[in-house]
């Protein structure tokens, strides 16, 4: 599984717009759209027997009131591990519209009118934006608020893995993983401090957190490649259960 390693240097660029202002005028084309949806087509999923699709759809046509231009509709069937999947997916285009200066949110609570496309059932969207210069997004990265590493990984760091990967987006900024270094693997936990939720409703926490897991296993694997670094990876299925630590990977490393 080859990913696109030209987007690991977007990490330190991307931020989340949690309202679009002060922007500047500029829209996002038709050929723009053209160009997210055969983007889309050639994203590497984490399950590949997973089906999925993406609408672009004005932002008029959801709930997600934040100042942007048109909302990306991201479906799936539901099967083992789809939200992850998805988180997986989404993160990848996520990166790809920030190097083209389209800014982006990931918006959890959305509603649309097309709970289903194409056989496919809707799961989150992302509320995209053009932005009119690059100075508007993420200018320091580790200024941002986030986890410590010590926090979300117990054993030896990874130099260039273990202080990026915690800067991978997650809904309403939970951060809910934990990574676990013993000799050569590492096992990836999604990770629910008991008795906290943030401002999530009780019933969707784990829901959006197993997205956000699926986001961070892709930052995991871009930043892994990025460092030429081996591996293999067993993934495992997460029901969702209301349990502090739940594993969804374990990671090989090769060399």
């Amino acid at each position: 599984m080859n990913l696109n390693k030209e987007l690991y240097s977007i990490i330190f660029k991307r931020k989340s717009f949690h309202l679009f202002r002060n922007i500047g005028n500029d829209s996002i084309s038709a050929n723009d759209i053209e160009n997210i949806k055969e983007i889309y087509k050639t994203l590497i999923p984490l399950c590949p027997d997973i089906k999925t699709a993406i609408k672009i759809v004005p932002a008029n046509e959801t709930t997600c009131k934040r100042g942007q231009q048109f909302c990306i509709l991201l479906y799936s069937e539901k099967r083992d591990n789809y939200l992850q999947n998805i988180g997986y997916l989404g993160e990848q285009l996520d990166l790809y519209l920030v190097s083209q200066n389209i800014g982006t949110l990931w918006f959890g609570i959305g509603k649309t009118n097309e709970p289903s496309y194409d056989g496919l059932d809707f799961i989150i969207m992302i509320a995209i934006s053009k932005v009119d210069d690059e100075r508007k997004f993420r200018k320091d990265m580790f200024k941002s608020k986030r986890k410590s590493m010590d926090e979300i990984w117990l054993g030896e760091p990874l130099g260039g893995i273990s202080d990026i990967v915690r800067f991978a987006p997650s809904a309403c900024n939970t951060q809910p993983w934990l990574v676990e270094h013993t000799d050569t693997l590492l096992n990836v936990y999604r990770y629910k401090k008991q008795g906290k939720r943030g401002i999530m409703p009780a019933d969707k926490v784990s829901f959006y957190n197993q997205i956000d897991i699926g986001i961070f296993l892709y930052f995991l694997d871009l930043c892994l490649q990025h460092k030429d670094i081996k591996y293999e990876v067993q993934l495992y299925t997460d029901n969702g259960a209301d349990e502090e630590k739940t594993l969804n990977a374990v990671y090989k490393i090769l060399s």
